[in-house]
């Protein structure tokens, strides 16, 4: 395991169950470095939305229990924050709560001189991904090919 992965498993361990005592859901944890610095994200939600007080309940809680354990080697900047609306889909929970609902997909390489699709959620498993384009035509991924899954919005 990568030293990223280690970072980011340890500090799910934590979260999961005080999300749990809260009745929030865990979306991703990620440990990333953007324009030379470290950042330690978690992204949580709930029924009906995070406020900015139920992420500073979980930063505090969160916070404290970094400083006691002291793993992270690099200094990093902490961030708990909701995902947002453009949030990727990236485990399984998130693509069984979007069946059914309208995805936009990026690809790292075109397919047919395209690399972006959006379409309904109709399936997916370890390895592929199934869309339903407007014309009624289904379209399958592999899960490999994928530069971006998530919901589509409009504006």
């Amino acid at each position: 395991m990568t030293k990223r992965e280690t970072y980011e498993a340890r500090a799910e361990q934590f979260l999961l169950p005080l999300l749990a005592e809260h009745q929030f859901e865990l979306v991703d944890v990620e440990y990333v470095k953007e324009a030379g610095s470290w950042y330690l994200r978690a992204y949580i939600d709930k029924e009906g939305g995070i406020t900015v007080d139920d992420c500073e309940v979980i930063s505090r809680s969160f916070s404290d229990w970094l400083d006691k354990e002291d793993f992270i080697e690099d200094s990093y900047i902490l961030e708990v924050s909701s995902p947002g609306l453009g949030r990727p889909l990236k485990k399984d929970k998130d693509f069984e709560r979007s069946l059914g609902e309208q995805v936009e997909i990026r690809l790292f390489k075109p397919r047919n001189r395209q690399k972006e699709f959006t379409g309904v959620l109709k399936a997916y498993d370890k390895d592929t991904v199934t869309i339903e384009l407007e014309d009624g035509s289904g379209e399958q991924f592999a899960r490999a090919e994928l530069a971006l899954i998530r919901l589509a919005f409009d504006f």
